[in-house]
């Protein structure tokens, strides 16, 4: 009689760091009206958001612990990006 597979239980990480990208998403969502970022820099970070959920779910499996860092990575990109938009272009809401 076939041996049934035996299952690896459920790494908590990559759903962590899942709920850490939606978290980011609303970050980049309320940027066009709290600081008045221009439309093309919503554009980049929306881009931005959906490379590192891309990238989250090709991980999840295989790097379910470096998935945790996609959010961090991405909301000091949004971070910089508001910091640098208000400081030398002017943004402000």
């Amino acid at each position: 009689m076939p041996q049934p597979a035996v299952r690896e239980p459920l790494s908590p990480w990559p759903i962590a760091g899942l709920v850490g990208l939606a978290c980011v998403a609303f970050l980049i969502g309320a940027t066009g009206v709290a600081v008045g970022a221009p439309w093309w820099a919503l554009v980049l970070l929306g881009l931005v958001w959906v490379a590192a959920l891309l990238t989250a779910v090709a991980w999840f499996t295989s790097r379910p612990r470096a998935v945790v860092l996609l959010p961090v990575v991405v909301a000091l990109v949004w971070f910089a990006t508001v910091v640098g938009g208000a400081r030398w272009l002017g943004w402000s809401a």
